[in-house]
C-alpha cells in the first residue's frame, strides 16, 4: 500500500463518521463521534514539550490533559476532545479534565460550535461544576468562566452573545492571573472569535491592537509558545505588518511535532513575506505528519490545506516538481484536477495537461480545469479550441454566482478568461489588445478577497508587465512588476520582469539582479518569461 492509501485508510479511521447513539433532545445524554468508543493513546513523538500542571495525583490524567490542550492548540477538535476523555478515565474526580473536553467542544477560531456540539459542551461543564470541591482555586475560575460560554438550549445565530460573556469572564482571569500563559492566550481566543475570521486588518482598530497586546504579552514571556503564536500569525497575517509574527513562526512549526496543522502555520507568515523556501518547508513538514497519521505518529489536520498551501508557494518559488507533486497528492486526495492542472500551466508542460482527462466539480473548480485545457490547447496550435474555451470563461464569468471560498466566482474566471484572451491575441500579433486583456484579468484580479493561499497560482500582472516590455512601455512594465512584488514578494516570476525592464531602461540592476539570484537558488527552471 503506498503513502496517499495508508494515508487515506487513516484519515478514515481518525475521521470516522458521526452517528446518532442517544436521543436528540438536549435533556438526555449527547451522542458522541464513533471514535469515542476506541481507546485515545498517548502520543508521546507527536507532542511537545507543554505542560499545564493540574490538581490530580494521576501522572497518566496529568499526560492526557497535556495531550488535549495541545491538540486543541492545533484545531486538532476530536481529537483533543478525546483526550480529555482518557483523562477523565484516569482520573474520575479531576473537574479540570472535564472543563477540557467543555472547552473543546466549544467555538474555535476555525469553527464555531455547532448544534451537535453544543449539548456535549454543555454536559461536560455541567459534570465539571458538580465536581469543583476537587479543584484548585486557578481551575475553580476557569470552570467558572467558561459557565457564562454555555446554555442548555444553545442557539449558533446567537453565538455571539455567548462568545461576548466568555470574552468578558476571561478578561476578568487575564488580571487576576497576570502571569499565567493559558489564562491569556485563552482570553485572546475569546477575543479573536468576536472578530470577523476574514479579511484584512487595521492596525488602528482598538479590537486589533487589544488582541495583539495580549498575544505580545504571552510572547514576550515565552517566544515558543504554540498556542499564542498560532493565534498571532493569524491576527497579523492580514495586516500591514504580517512580519511581527516572523519570530515566533520560527519556532511554531516544531513545537507539536507531530501535529500537521501546527507544521503548516509558519507558512501563513513566509507567504506573506514572499519566504517561498521556508514556507514550501513548513508545508512538506506538515505533509509528513499528514502521511506519519497512517502509522500512529502524527495527527492529519487539514491535508488538503497543507498540500495547496504547498502547491501554491512552489508555485512562486519556481520549484516546479514540488508545486506539482503537491497539486497531484492533492487531487488523489479530494478528486480535484484543478490545481494539478493550475501548476503545469504555471510552468508550461502544456502536452501533460492535454493527458488530463478527470474533470473536478464545482463551478469554479471547472473553470480553472477549462483555463488550463484551452491555454495548453493554444500553445499546441489549436485556436480553434483555445477560442471556444475562451468563450466558455466568459459567459461563466457574466452569468456566475459561484463561490469559491472566500471570493466571488467571477472574479477567478474573470482574471482567467482575461488572461487566455490576451494570450490569444498575443499569438495572432496583437500584443495591444493583448494588454488590454490583461488589464481586465488584472482588474478581477484585484477584486479577490484576501486568502491563504490565493485561489491563483500565478498572477495577471506576470502576462501583463510581459506585454508592456514586448511593446516597449518599459517604465508600465517594471510598475506592474513592482506592484506585483509588493503582494507577493520574491516571487520569480515578477523578479526575472523587474529585471528585465530595468535594464531596458539603462538603469542600475545590481539590486533587482541579486535578489533573482537568491530567489532563484532553489528554482528548478529556466526563465526567459515572466509568462509562459
Amino acid at each position: 500500500m503506498d503513502t496517499i492509501k495508508r494515508y487515506l485508510k487513516a484519515c478514515t479511521i481518525t475521521i470516522g463518521l458521526f452517528v446518532l447513539v442517544g436521543a436528540s433532545n438536549a435533556q438526555e445524554a449527547p451522542d458522541y463521534p464513533n471514535q469515542f468508543s476506541n481507546h485515545m493513546p498517548l502520543f508521546e513523538s507527536a507532542m511537545g514539550d507543554f505542560h499545564f500542571e493540574i490538581s490530580s495525583n494521576s501522572e497518566l490524567a496529568q499526560q492526557y490533559f497535556n495531550q488535549g490542550f495541545q491538540l486543541m492548540y492545533a484545531f486538532a477538535k476530536i481529537e483533543s476532545a478525546r483526550s480529555f476523555r482518557e483523562a477523565q478515565k484516569a482520573d474520575p474526580n479531576c473537574a479540570i479534565c472535564l472543563w477540557g473536553e467543555s472547552w473543546a467542544w466549544g467555538s474555535y477560531l476555525n469553527g464555531a460550535m455547532t448544534s451537535s456540539d453544543a449539548p456535549r459542551a454543555f454536559a461536560k461543564l455541567k459534570e465539571a461544576k458538580a465536581k469543583l470541591s476537587e479543584a484548585s482555586q486557578l481551575e475553580a475560575d476557569m470552570i467558572q468562566a467558561l459557565d457564562s460560554r454555555y446554555i442548555e438550549n444553545f442557539d449558533p445565530v446567537n453565538r455571539r452573545v455567548q462568545d461576548q460573556l466568555y470574552a468578558n469572564a476571561m478578561a476578568d482571569l487575564y488580571i487576576k492571573y497576570p502571569k499565567n500563559l493559558e489564562i491569556a492566550t485563552l482570553y485572546a481566543d475569546a477575543l479573536f472569535l468576536l472578530e470577523e475570521r476574514r479579511g484584512y486588518r487595521s492596525l488602528e482598530d482598538p479590537n486589533v491592537i487589544r488582541l495583539h497586546g495580549v498575544l505580545e504579552d504571552v510572547l514576550s514571556k515565552d517566544l515558543s509558545h504554540p498556542g499564542a503564536c498560532h493565534l498571532y500569525v493569524h491576527a497579523t497575517e492580514s495586516t500591514p505588518t504580517p512580519e511581527l509574527a516572523a519570530p515566533c513562526a520560527r519556532y511554531l512549526g516544531n513545537s507539536i511535532p507531530g501535529a500537521s496543522h501546527i507544521n503548516h502555520m509558519p507558512s501563513h507568515t513566509w507567504n506573506e513575506l514572499g519566504l517561498w523556501q521556508e514556507a514550501i518547508r513548513a508545508n512538506t513538514l506538515a505533509w509528513h505528519s499528514d502521511q506519519k497519521a497512517a502509522i500512529g505518529e502524527g495527527f492529519a489536520i487539514y491535508p488538503t490545506h497543507n498540500l495547496t498551501m504547498l502547491y501554491y508557494a512552489a508555485a512562486m518559488g519556481g520549484e516546479s516538481a514540488t508545486s506539482i507533486q503537491a497539486a497531484k497528492d492533492l487531487a488523489k486526495l479530494n478528486g480535484n484536477t484543478a490545481m494539478h492542472a493550475m501548476s503545469l500551466i504555471r510552468f508550461g508542460r502544456f502536452d501533460e495537461i492535454a493527458n488530463l482527462s478527470d474533470e473536478p466539480n464545482g463551478e469554479v473548480n471547472h473553470a480553472m480545469y477549462e483555463f488550463s485545457q484551452g491555454y495548453a490547447a493554444l500553445k499546441l496550435g489549436n485556436t480553434t479550441e483555445a477560442s471556444e474555451t475562451l468563450s466558455s470563461l466568459w459567459e461563466s464569468t457574466n452569468t456566475t454566482t459561484a463561490r469559491f471560498r472566500f471570493h466571488d466566482g467571477k472574479d477567478i474566471i474573470g482574471a482567467l478568461a482575461g488572461i487566455l484572451e490576451g494570450e490569444i491575441l498575443w499569438e495572432s500579433g496583437n500584443i495591444e489588445g493583448a494588454a488590454k486583456s490583461f488589464r481586465k484579468a488584472t482588474e478581477y484580479y484585484d477584486a479577490l478577497n484576501y486568502d491563504e493561499p490565493e485561489p491563483l497560482p500565478f498572477s495577471p500582472r506576470h502576462w501583463l508587465g510581459a506585454a508592456y516590455q514586448a511593446l516597449g512601455a518599459f517604465e508600465a512594465a517594471h510598475q506592474q512588476y513592482s506592484i506585483d512584488l509588493e503582494d507577493h514578494p520574491h516571487n520569480i516570476w515578477s523578479l526575472f520582469g523587474a529585471n528585465r525592464a530595468l535594464k531596458s531602461l539603462g538603469q542600475s540592476t545590481e539590486t533587482s539582479q541579486r535578489a533573482l539570484k537568491n530567489a532563484l537558488e532553489a528554482s528548478d527552471i529556466w526563465l526567459n518569461e515572466s509568462k509562459l
